[in-house]
């Protein structure tokens, strides 16, 4: 018997080609699914973390008023902030995978040098790498092509503080003694008198002026109030009211000192009611209650605002007396009499459960037509014993200072004013 003698024909050499073609296709249109899946699912979670982390570096950002603290408040901020962001296919966990953390965040200065110095911290830096992304076909693609496939992303914030287009300054003017910028004849730590018998106010003094040009006075105790009026810019001309009748509530507010049935809960504190009048602060001018150091002669409780806001010290220091806060302050127990309590002190009370930035505020400055000219940062001293009592505020500078700690809400872009965070990188 002859040998079977197989014959290949072009048909069959056409199905083996057929099979080969398609797995190569095959190969492709796994990488192209890949592609589609895995490198959209890496995207999604690199925009997600860039979000974070741009949240990270403006909440950073913010704090960095040149004070001692910053740096501290700066961490904690910026890594709070970045963390309520959810990553990974919005995980509020970010899929297992490690959070931020404060080694995360990092600082420049002016000259855009790394620093820890809190006083020299001009922009923050947040940085973070998300490992071990979850794919599904790169690993395979891997595996055949034999090539390394992306499992982690990164990206990077940076975040400054530069002056608002607008301002949310409270219902007060100051005229400077010159029209020099950027103090204006003032010195930071000064004493400046808001003369509450007084129609406006005179070179160097403070006054009583509505922000939305009006001339009613019920409308400057809404403007004192929570959240007031946002919005003011340099050029605006502001109204001059009348005689005040209740503007000594909504201020008295601020340091936690309340009439009827008003209370922390409803109308928030600061997070220090302590005040400072020349009776328990007697040191000469500038007098620098935000940071300086008690003179001789000052009350036994007497310490700077920082230091009463870190402890959370209410009107009577340690105390809920309204009358003794009072005898701190004034030196006689009857100055509040219309008022009827005060917020509690401590870590958990009032002022720290409710509390948050109302005595460090905007003013704008004025020319003598009453236009906003630039924006000043001052401290609320002391409470208004009267609707149209004199009241003392302190000059912390020019509101655009690096240095300035106060802040406000807005865009950034002004040529004046507060200062905002704003990412540059």
């Amino acid at each position: 018997m002859s040998p079977i003698t197989r014959i290949s024909t072009p048909a069959a050499r056409e199905r083996g080609a057929i099979i080969l073609t398609f797995a190569m296709m095959l190969l492709f249109l796994l990488g192209f699914a890949a592609i589609a899946m895995d490198l959209g699912r890496l995207f999604i979670v690199r925009t997600e973390l860039q979000t974070a982390l741009d949240s990270c570096a403006l909440a950073a950002a913010q704090e960095l008023d040149g004070q001692s603290t910053s740096i501290t408040r700066a961490l904690n901020a910026g890594v709070t902030a970045g963390n309520l962001n959810n990553v990974n296919l919005q995980s509020s966990t970010w899929d297992g995978q490690s959070k931020l953390a404060a080694g995360d965040i990092s600082f420049k200065s002016a000259s855009y040098t790394a620093t820890t110095d809190p006083l020299a911290a001009r922009y923050a830096q947040c940085q973070h790498t998300q490992p071990s992304v979850k794919t599904w076909l790169l690993p395979a693609l891997a595996v055949v092509g034999g090539f390394a496939t992306p499992n982690s992303v990164s990206g990077t914030a940076v975040a400054t503080r530069a002056s608002a287009q607008s301002a949310c300054p409270v219902p007060v003017g100051l005229r400077g003694r010159n029209s020099t910028p950027p103090d204006y004849g003032f010195t930071v730590g000064e004493w400046v008198t808001i003369y509450g018998k007084n129609i406006g106010a005179g070179p160097g003094e403070l006054g009583w002026y509505n922000l939305d040009g009006s001339t009613n006075a019920s409308e400057t105790t809404a403007e004192l109030g929570t959240p007031g009026v946002c919005g003011v810019k340099v050029g605006d001309v502001l109204g001059t009211p009348g005689a005040q009748n209740s503007v000594d509530t909504a201020w008295n507010q601020r340091f936690g000192i309340y009439k009827n049935s008003d209370s922390a809960a409803l109308s928030h504190p600061d997070l220090t009611g302590y005040a400072y009048t020349a009776y328990n602060w007697k040191n000469t001018v500038p007098q620098n209650a935000y940071s300086g150091t008690a003179a001789a002669g000052s009350a036994t409780s007497a310490e700077n605002f920082l230091a009463k806001r870190a402890s959370f010290a209410s009107f009577d220091n340690t105390g809920t007396s309204l009358t003794d806060g009072s005898n701190i302050v004034y030196g006689v127990t009857n100055k509040l009499n219309s008022f009827k309590s005060i917020a509690t002190p401590g870590s958990t009370g009032d002022h720290a459960k409710y509390g948050f930035s109302r005595r460090l505020v905007i003013v704008p400055v004025l020319t003598s037509s009453s236009a906003v000219a630039d924006f000043a940062c001052m401290l609320m001293l002391a409470p208004m014993t009267g609707p149209s009592d004199d009241v003392q505020m302190e000059y912390r500078g020019n509101a655009s200072a690096t240095s300035s700690p106060c802040t406000t809400n807005g865009i950034a872009g002004g040529s004046a004013g507060p200062l905002v965070p704003v990412l540059v990188r």
